[in-house]
């Protein structure tokens, strides 16, 4: 437990560095537009039940989804803007910015708005009757007394904004979510505690200083409201600055990605120690869906990760039909190269989507193929992970069998293997190298149709990614067998073991 903490709290500056920035920058934002939109909607009563009703409904989308909803939104932008020669990023960083920021405006209008309308009448009708303008009534009168209401507000959205930030991870930028995503996916409870506590931890943080800041402006206190500021800069910039200040400048730092699932974190942690025994230094980027993290590789976000042929060829190539695994792989790799990336090579094992029932059911039902579903489908239920009912796969699959089951329900990978084995779905799209179908007495049924592609896995690297790379990681091509990538995954997924540990099991297996 002290090394597998040690190792977490190793990846703290980086994930806390993230984290402030997607914090500072949104809260800053926010209060620099709200604040102006409180003021307006106090001078004139059409526009503040339409502000309040809009920002208000911001407050109605889920976190998660706000964050997705900004990806096609910039992807769409870029592509107006494309002939301008501007790059608009539709990952890491800037979508997080905006969805925060939207996120962070609901109690600084609302407590602008207050705080003005809570003041004194008598207070304005005296400024007027001494000749003070507008203007000055506004700077002088109403909004330092008004300051207290309005920094409430601003505590209140920095609790939210820094709560939220934990939900950066799937959209490829760096935060205290990473410990979550990938605590919850390996079943690693510690991970998922470090990540919690240290979110937790900022925000009540940051709310202290900014109540020290509240109290300064209430009570006139200038040095404390100077020294209250003074911490917060400290805080955040120290916080950002720090990793980067800490870091070896000038060598090259590649960039791993890898998918929200256990093997996908045990092969970024395989990468990443052959890369650091070539003496590379690496970061990693993990979380990330199979959308985001393939526009992720070609935008130069990421610089390298394993990538299964199939998803390719179904997402990307948009092919329905399959074919033999070698000429599957020749035309996703050539798709990749004409945009600009590249295959480095096979890894030597496969991790198909198959669709997988408890063996007690596939003996009792003569379950062998997935044709033998088709009649009694409709009064079964299938569970499948966030991607696979919105993917072609799925479709094909549905469409080949004619299958129609009675419910379709979307679990986290790790849980999807838990609803079958407790009899809470009938059947689940299980990956065919995942050590939970032996451990949980499961049996994949044959696709005799060919309705599901083949899923060679591939190391696949980004445009221009140094020769160095390359050499570092091409011991590793063709030389994984499915069987130690099954253990490799049984390790974290029933023992317990932490990602780093299944892949240096991983790096002995592979020694000669």
């Amino acid at each position: 437990m002290i090394s597998d903490l040690q190792a977490q709290l190793i990846l703290m500056p980086d994930a806390l560095a993230g984290h402030l920035v997607i914090s500072a920058i949104p809260l800053a934002l926010a209060v620099v537009i709200s604040v102006p939109l409180g003021l307006l909607a106090v001078d004139r009563a059409w526009l503040r039940g339409p502000l309040l009703a809009g920002v208000g409904l911001i407050q109605t989308i889920p976190g998660l989804a706000l964050l997705a909803l900004m990806v096609p939104l910039l992807v769409g932008l870029g592509d107006l803007l494309e002939p301008t020669g501007i790059e608009v990023p539709a990952l890491g960083a800037l979508p997080v910015l905006i969805a925060l920021t939207l996120y962070g405006m609901l109690p600084v209008v609302r407590n602008t708005i207050v705080g003005i309308e809570g003041l004194a009448p008598g207070l304005l009708e005296a400024a007027r009757a001494i000749g003070m303008t507008r203007g000055e009534i506004l700077r002088m009168v109403e909004l330092p007394l008004a300051a207290p209401v309005i920094l409430a507000g601003v505590r209140t959205a920095a609790v939210w904004i820094v709560g939220m930030g934990t939900l950066a991870t799937p959209v490829g930028q760096t935060s205290l979510g990473n410990y979550i995503f990938a605590g919850l996916q390996t079943r690693n409870v510690l991970s998922v505690l470090v990540g919690c506590v240290g979110a937790a931890g900022l925000a009540l943080l940051v709310d202290g200083v900014l109540a020290l800041v509240e109290r300064a402006v209430r009570e006139r206190e200038r040095w404390l409201a100077i020294g209250a500021c003074s911490a917060l800069v400290l805080l955040v910039g120290g916080g950002i600055a720090g990793p980067r200040l800490a870091r070896s400048g000038g060598g090259l730092v590649v960039r791993v990605g890898s998918k929200p699932f256990t093997e996908q974190y045990v092969l970024g942690r395989l990468i990443e120690a052959e890369l650091q025994a070539a003496g590379i230094e690496t970061r990693r980027m993990e979380g990330l869906g199979s959308a985001v993290i393939t526009d992720a590789l070609l935008g130069q976000e990421i610089d390298v990760y394993v990538e299964y042929t199939g998803t390719l060829w179904s997402n990307r190539l948009h092919r329905e039909d399959t074919a033999e695994a070698r000429e599957v792989q020749v035309q996703v790799c050539a798709w990749l190269q004409q945009q600009g990336g590249r295959c480095l090579g096979a890894l030597g094992f496969e991790n198909a989507y198959a669709l997988a029932v408890r063996g007690d059911d596939a003996v009792a039902y003569g379950w062998a193929s997935i044709a033998d579903l088709t009649a009694t489908a409709p009064e079964l239920k299938i569970g499948g992970d966030y991607e696979f009912f919105q993917r072609p796969e799925w479709s094909a699959v549905r469409d080949t069998y004619k299958l129609r089951f009675g419910a379709e329900r979307s679990y986290d990978p790790t849980f999807m293997y838990d609803a079958v084995a407790q009899g809470q779905v009938d059947v689940i799209s299980a990956y065919t190298s995942d050590g939970r179908i032996a451990a949980f007495g499961l049996e994949t049924l044959a696709d005799p149709a060919r309705a599901l592609p083949p899923y060679d896995a591939l190391l696949v690297l980004a445009p221009g990614t140094p020769a160095a790379v390359e050499a570092a990681l091409a011991p590793l091509l063709g030389r994984i067998d499915v069987r130690w990538m099954r253990e490799a995954n049984r390790r974290v997924d029933i023992d317990g073991e932490t990602p780093a540990e299944a892949a240096a099991w991983l790096q002995e297996q592979l020694r000669p």
